[in-house]
């Protein structure tokens, strides 16, 4: 099971600060065009469509050789040549944008605490990130965003849209936003340092949660120490009779974290399997024992992506929870970050993650045993319904009694 975390870093997320899975170092004396042609070699060796999104890869090579003078040419290149394998997920970081996701592996970073990604050709919000200026603001998942700072968004990258929306802290990024059978509202939101917090166990306003239940909220899977914390909570829950794990509006994180935290809850069995541009099929599995046996229901959105889904559906194919809540994001892709020269680096595509019955959910995501949705004005009037019928199914579960989607 520990095969794929062997080489370093696995992460996997949709952020605005976008972080990678495997980082290497590859460090000698590049010229600019060096630069990009081993960006070429990388992907050509790497992506996980042998086909390069059905083109001849080698036109690529040295269509730039002769305009390549500075680093800034070799980026503006190597950028068209990643676009046209049309994967989002798939992008170049200059040194500011590697050295930002290189601090948000730490533990913190700087903007308004959101993940996006272009979903459908529009960008969206995939989740605000807890106690931020952008959850603050009121953003939340599936928002479109139509503007940034008055500019246009269409045919906007996720890369270009951070970078617009990033800036020092203390000043403020104007979004125009679309919700669902709403008008579009504008929203100013002030940039600041944005501490990543992993776990908490706050109980939600208006929520009276049993004693014997232990509520866990996992804002994301990006801190190292997440595992870790985690495992210290279940350890200290001897006293409860079942937890409520809550994922909703978490985008991702560290692949380790997803297979570490199912681990906890598996007796042995299939956590989730990879499978690479040559069809190779790598599975990791749980190892035996537990650290608890207790009933669990997961709690997922839109807003729950990436590890958060291979978490909910480890816990659902092995039928070791009941997930409640709405289909979430579906991203089945597996990135890798591969440090360039210059203090650049790039997120290469290089898997496709499965479920442990082989369900690909990539655009697809995990679907709820219990769909409740949460409306606007289940939001408006502080009603988590979805947190309510956790509590009730849990404790149907707990009492002994068999939950019929199960």
């Amino acid at each position: 099971m520990r095969n794929l975390m062997k080489k370093s870093v696995i992460f996997l997320g949709v952020f605005i600060f976008l972080f990678g899975c495997v980082i290497r170092n590859n460090v000698m004396a590049y010229t600019p065009v060096d630069l990009y042609d081993h960006v070429w070699r990388l992907i050509n060796i790497k992506f996980v469509d042998q086909t390069n999104n059905a083109q001849d890869w080698s036109k690529w090579r040295h269509k730039y050789d002769n305009h390549i003078v500075t680093n800034d040419d070799a980026y503006v290149a190597i950028n068209t040549m990643i676009a046209s394998l049309n994967d989002p997920y798939t992008k170049f970081l200059d040194p500011k944008e590697f050295a930002e996701e290189t601090s948000s592996i730490k533990g913190s970073l700087k903007g308004i605490g959101i993940q996006i990604a272009v979903k459908d050709g529009k960008l969206t919000v995939i989740a605000p990130i807890e106690d931020t200026p952008a959850e603050k603001a009121g953003l939340k998942a599936d928002d479109e965003i139509l503007e940034i700072d008055g500019k246009s968004t269409k045919g906007i990258t996720v890369d270009k849209a951070a970078d617009q929306i990033r800036g020092k802290e203390g000043t403020k990024v104007n979004l125009l936003i679309k919700r669902k059978n709403s008008e579009p509202k504008l929203y100013s939101i002030t940039r600041a340092e944005i501490e990543i917090k992993s776990i908490s166990q706050k109980i939600p306003e208006n929520i009276k949660m049993p004693e014997d239940i232990s509520y866990i909220r996992l804002s994301s899977f990006i801190s190292r120490n997440a595992a870790t914390e985690f495992r210290s909570i279940l350890e200290n829950s001897a006293g409860k009779k079942g937890f409520i794990i809550d994922l909703r509006s978490n985008p991702g994180g560290l692949l380790s974290n997803a297979i570490y935290i199912s681990d906890m809850f598996l007796d042995g069995g299939i956590i989730v399997s990879t499978v690479d541009r040559d069809g190779y099929k790598e599975t990791q599995r749980a190892t035996k024992g537990y650290v608890t046996d207790k009933p669990v229901v997961v709690l997922i959105n839109k807003g729950s992506a990436s590890a958060s889904e291979i978490f909910s559906g480890a816990m659902k194919d092995n039928r070791r929870a009941v997930i409640i809540g709405e289909q979430s994001f579906g991203k089945g892709l597996v990135q890798e970050i591969n440090k360039l020269p210059y203090d650049a680096g790039i997120n290469i595509t290089i898997q496709k993650y499965l479920t442990p019955n082989g369900t690909d959910i990539n655009k697809k995501g995990i679907t709820p045993d219990i769909t409740v949705k949460l409306t606007e004005e289940n939001v408006k009037n502080k009603d988590d319904v979805q947190l309510k019928k956790a509590i009730e199914i849990l404790q149907k579960m707990t009492n002994g009694q068999e939950i019929a989607t199960y």
